[in-house]
């Protein structure tokens, strides 16, 4: 499944703290396993340096996420992307930059809908900062939009499918953080590898019951 490079990168620091996060969801073997899948055999005991360098390639990252489809299936592979894009974002991609200041007093006395605004802003201008990763939001009467323009999660790749499920679950879990504990609904409208020009993930303004 190795792929030509991309050229585009996230720092080493966000490879390893997605792939710890698959660890912590999959096992060491099922990792390894992946691992091999990807072509990413070299990375076995041996992850990213936890450094901001940006070397960890874009081509490589949508080997991961190509290769859980590959040996969970479109179902099982969604959930599983879903928990490990949850457990990246606890885990650590929540230190990164902008939204460090969500665990700020000022930040927690906020109205709801104001933590959600600037909490996905936050998020977004992290990638925007720290990676090739290029995102924006925008604020509907009803929900955001998070638009992907440059997407690590599938690189010259084609899918019926969406398969930017690794991002879905960073956004339920920042979206977690930043509102203290409420959980939010975040769907997959569009997708690069469909076909179309951006990514966009939309978040209902409503936290679910």
């Amino acid at each position: 499944m190795a792929k030509e490079k991309s050229g585009l990168y996230y720092p080493n620091l966000m490879g390893r703290i997605y792939i710890q996060a698959l660890e912590e969801v999959m096992g060491k073997n099922g990792l390894n396993a992946l691992l091999n899948l990807a072509g990413l055999a070299h990375l076995i005991d041996n992850y990213p340096p936890a450094n901001l360098n940006r070397e960890f390639d874009f081509a490589d990252f949508t080997g991961l996420c190509q290769g859980i489809i590959e040996m969970y299936g479109p179902r099982g592979g969604r959930g599983l992307a879903l928990r490990a894009g949850r457990a990246a974002f606890a885990e650590g991609l929540s230190k990164f930059g902008a939204t460090a200041g969500a665990a700020d007093l000022a930040f927690k006395v906020l109205p709801l809908n104001t933590k959600l605004k600037v909490g996905l802003k936050a998020m977004a201008e992290s990638f925007n900062k720290f990676s090739d990763q290029r995102s924006e939001v925008s604020e509907q009467d009803d929900y955001f939009d998070y638009f992907i323009y440059v997407c690590p999660m599938c690189w010259n790749h084609q899918s019926e499918r969406a398969v930017c499920y690794g991002a879905v679950g960073i956004l339920q879990e920042g979206l977690r953080w930043v509102s203290g504990g409420q959980d939010f609904r975040v769907e997959a409208i569009r997708c690069k590898a469909q076909g179309d020009k951006s990514g966009l993930l939309r978040i209902d303004k409503e936290p679910l019951s």
